[in-house]
């Protein structure tokens, strides 16, 4: 499976934009995502990749762009 795609997809979902060119964009700050498409967005990627991330764990700093998202899932798959 390739993660960064699958994120990816999952990105363009939630926000109708593709962001493959845009990795290192906050789509918190450019209001992209929300707190509830935050919420969405984790239940996809639980989901499609198998990993724990409870909400209330959730710092918005540590998956505020797509590379980031796609560091801290590949992290969580490894553990």
């Amino acid at each position: 499976m390739d993660t960064k795609k699958e994120v990816l997809a999952i990105l363009q979902d939630l926000t109708g934009e593709d962001l493959t060119d845009r990795m290192d964009e906050n789509i918190f700050a450019n209001g992209l995502m929300d707190s509830m498409a935050s919420v969405q967005m984790l239940l996809n990627l639980q989901e499609k990749f198998q990993i724990d991330v409870p909400v209330s764990e959730f710092d918005r700093n540590e998956w505020d762009t797509p590379n980031k998202i796609v560091a801290k899932v590949e992290n969580l798959e490894n553990e």
